[in-house]
């Protein structure tokens, strides 16, 4: 059955019947959009990007590359 004639059918029927279709497309959609378990590994790829083999600064690091970061802006 061609798109069109599922919409004509789809207008024959009774108000109450079409939301049912409707439902049950809307289930169907649901039912396929991406599980949780490939969102969890799209997550993890998605962390692997942004880790490097550098430590993390410590307070005192970024607070030097902040005074740093002022004296250029204002100072210079």
């Amino acid at each position: 059955m061609l798109l069109s004639e599922l919409k004509a059918e789809v207008f024959k029927l009774p108000p109450s019947d079409r939301l049912a279709l409707v439902t049950a497309i809307v289930e169907s959609l649901h039912d396929s959009l991406v599980s949780t378990p490939e969102r969890a590994a799209a997550a993890q790829r998605m962390r692997g990007l942004l880790q490097t083999e550098k430590l993390a600064p410590t307070d005192q690091d970024v607070a030097m590359l902040l005074e740093q970061r002022r004296m250029d802006k204002y100072l210079f």
